[in-house]
């Protein structure tokens, strides 16, 4: 009962995490997040704690088992909100990652959201173009520190600069691809 308990919240913390994912704007969005692991492991410790205060009468008798639950679950729950806070596991390459899903997030509730006052609209499309231009940015800069190492003066920085990217509106047909794209992968099983 206790490994089915486990495997329980380990489950729902990968869909979780899977989940966090998807209102990104755009599938090609999707990068590994450290951010969103250590969220998983909060929610998940968290969903641990409050289900088994739920069912501990019901079905858990065992005090010792029931104290490591408790236990892993806390620590679950620190561990992740420590990670989360401090940022103490994420490197460049990581952070730049974790920050595209989060632009694509901008991104999308800007394009998709119901604004009708034109301060908001120009704001909000200025929001999209900055969000597109960073994430070409990024994507630019992982690749170049993958194939060519950190840069870590500003002499080096002069010689390898950043291109100058643009920020553009997606064309309606991309956006619907997209969602497709979304949609077919979160709804179909996997084994």
């Amino acid at each position: 009962m206790y490994l089915r308990f486990g495997l329980m919240i380990a489950t729902s913390a990968v869909v979780m995490f899977v989940l966090m994912y998807s209102n990104v704007f755009a599938f090609d969005h999707v990068r590994w997040s450290e951010e969103r692991f250590y969220m998983a492991l909060l929610m998940g410790g968290a969903m641990a704690l409050v289900m088994f205060a739920f069912m501990r009468s019901m079905m858990y008798k065992n005090r010792a088992y029931n104290l490591v639950l408790v236990a892993v679950a806390v620590l679950l729950c620190a561990g992740g909100l420590y990670l989360s806070r401090s940022q103490a596991l994420v490197d460049d390459r990581a952070y730049m990652k974790g920050m595209i899903p989060h632009h694509s997030i901008a991104i999308l509730t800007s394009e998709r959201a119901d604004i009708d006052d034109v301060r908001v609209r120009e704001l909000a499309d200025g929001i999209i173009k900055a969000q597109r231009k960073e994430i070409k940015e990024m994507d630019w800069l992982i690749e170049d520190i993958e194939a060519n190492g950190k840069v870590t003066t500003q002499e080096e920085a002069d010689r390898r600069p950043v291109p100058s990217f643009q920020g553009t509106a997606a064309s309606h047909l991309e956006d619907v691809i997209d969602a497709l794209v979304m949609v077919t992968l979160l709804a179909v099983p996997h084994p």
